[in-house]
């Protein structure tokens, strides 16, 4: 059974337009300014050292949320895939709103395994960051084309948002994972 939708308000679109631009340029500059000027930001005696761990959990329900998605569109379960994507969505601002949270009280944590480990490590640090990035704006744009009901055009850019997304949710948990031993 496919589920039929109202056709969207025209106005509606240069509304999510305007929305969904300022937010993909807001949360990479949010995100640099938080990791290149931590210190202004910090507030004394903030407990905050949990916040991984909950991160980590947040990816986690991310990455089921996107499978369950992705078999429900396979299945053509059109209102169960809206509400896996949507709580993808909502897991994974959640998500960065924790990740701001933490990075802005907390010092970086250093890596300390070495040898193949370290060199496994920063490969998938490095790849998880910079897709994240891209992540950010392939999300809002595939979320715009399905609110303003341009499906030809969401389907055509959910084929690259979900792997890239997927793969940043699998690759934080295991970032998490493997620097966990040498938090302090």
């Amino acid at each position: 059974m496919t589920t039929t939708y109202p056709a969207a308000n025209p106005g509606q679109h240069t509304k999510y337009k305007l929305i969904l631009g300022i937010l993909a340029a807001a949360v990479p500059l949010v995100v640099a300014v938080l990791y290149y000027f931590p210190e202004a930001f910090r507030i004394p005696g903030a407990q905050v050292k949990f916040l991984p761990a909950v991160n980590a959990v947040l990816n986690s329900l991310t990455a089921l949320c996107l499978l369950m998605g992705f078999y429900f569109i396979r299945n053509k379960q059109v209102a169960q895939h809206r509400a896996m994507m949507g709580t993808a969505f909502l897991i994974s601002s959640l998500f960065l709103v924790s990740y701001v949270i933490y990075h802005s009280q907390v010092p970086s944590t250093k890596f300390g395994g070495e040898g193949l480990v370290r060199t496994v490590y920063f490969v998938l640090l490095l790849s998880h960051i910079l897709l994240a990035i891209v992540t950010v704006g392939l999300v809002l744009f595939t979320l715009y084309f399905a609110l303003t009901e341009q499906f030809q055009k969401h389907r055509r850019i959910a084929r690259w948002t979900f792997p890239v997304w997927l793969y940043v949710s699998v690759t934080g948990v295991i970032v998490y994972f493997m620097i966990a031993p040498y938090y302090t």
